[in-house]
């Protein structure tokens, strides 16, 4: 996940997409502690303030038996495969989790292309009549480079908040760059409101997809169309010309994988291409955020996107947005991928109840 500047910021943003490969089920060597594993704590600060340090960190007991275990496997710290490798394996992991999905959280499934875009659209199996003027958009996880949350991410929320969810299918970088993505889940939400009021529509995505949720918004605001009722930025970030702090402490995995110390220039040049990292659709950080709905934002002390989820979550309050964010122990990177955890049922009841609320009559 040596390399040149932007091999390394191509390798974070599929770091970013095989966020898949934190639930396969595969055997993990456990380590245990050994006299060469550092046992006490050091930090020395280079004269530019970077901190190269060594730490010790217990696991918590404020997380479930589950978490402790999950967070305890060692994942290769060797570099991602290709970007073919990578597509190939998140495919597999998308429709096996997507498979389970769907026996824990019953819904049909329908494909239909929307706006030009293809989609999947997610009903529950029973919709009660205050909810049938609703539709949630989610826009998937995978770096931009892959799709790991297709399904994965739409068929639960479908289920628990009994709405509609609309799943896009966005068209990928390197083959797609910016602004691609965002033309494509516009396309759909145009398609969206003729059917739908934008007071009782909401955008959501994990990872990518809560980047592009942001950006999208951004987007609809400039082409002076008027806004969702809510949007969810699970894990995201806000600003693609520099990385944030978690970004040199986590993998995807946590404390796990493979680390290389983040690019000091823009994060993800393959889905940017051509464009000023700073244009304010390409990282909202930069935007004007006054006016814009009601956000919740979900992240977890390991995730490597903390940092850019708590940076766009505190612009979103400046804005005199109202803007939650929720911030579980412990867990790295869009850790509710995982369905078996507690901690991932408590992330999506918070994320339906969230719609539940915010949604209009």
């Amino acid at each position: 996940m040596a390399l040149e500047r932007h091999g390394r910021a191509r390798l974070m943003m599929i770091a970013i997409s095989t966020t898949l490969l934190v639930g396969l089920a595969m055997a993990r060597a456990q380590q245990s502690p050994s006299t060469s594993v550092p046992q006490a704590d050091t930090c020395t600060l280079d004269p530019d303030g970077t901190a190269r340090v060594t730490r010790v960190v217990p696991v918590p007991g404020t997380i479930s038996d589950e978490a402790k275990k999950f967070i305890s496997h060692s994942m290769p710290s060797t570099p991602p495969p290709s970007l073919a490798v990578q597509r190939e394996r998140t495919d597999a992991f998308r429709k096996g989790r997507a498979a389970e999905a769907r026996k824990l959280f019953p819904v049909n499934i329908e494909e239909k292309t929307l706006g030009g875009v293809r989609c999947d659209v997610i009903t529950p199996l029973t919709i009660p009549a205050a909810k049938r003027e609703r539709v949630l958009i989610n826009v998937h996880g995978g770096g931009f480079v892959t799709d790991s949350g297709s399904l994965v991410e739409g068929v639960p929320i479908a289920n628990l908040t009994q709405t509609t969810v609309v799943s896009v299918y966005y068209r990928l970088a390197p083959e797609h760059p910016f602004p691609a993505a965002v033309e494509d889940t516009v396309d759909v939400y145009k398609e969206l409101l003729k059917t739908y009021r934008p007071q009782n529509t909401a955008l959501f995505g994990t990872s990518a997809g809560a980047i592009l949720t942001a950006e999208v918004a951004v987007e609809l605001r400039r082409e002076g169309l008027p806004l969702p009722a809510a949007l969810g930025v699970f894990s995201g970030a806000g600003d693609l010309s520099q990385s944030g702090d978690t970004q040199a402490l986590y993998t995807i995995f946590g404390f796990t994988g493979y680390l290389e110390p983040p690019p000091k220039g823009p994060f993800g040049n393959e889905y940017i291409g051509n464009h000023n990292p700073k244009d304010p659709v390409l990282s909202p950080l930069y935007a004007d955020l006054h006016g814009f709905p009601p956000t919740l934002f979900v992240s977890s002390t390991r995730d490597l996107l903390l940092s850019g989820t708590s940076i766009l979550h505190l612009a979103f309050l400046r804005a005199g947005v109202d803007a939650q964010l929720v911030v579980f122990e412990a867990l790295p990177h869009a850790f509710w991928y995982d369905y078996h955890l507690p901690e991932t049922q408590e992330a999506l009841d918070l994320m339906a109840k969230f719609f539940d609320e915010k949604l209009g009559k």
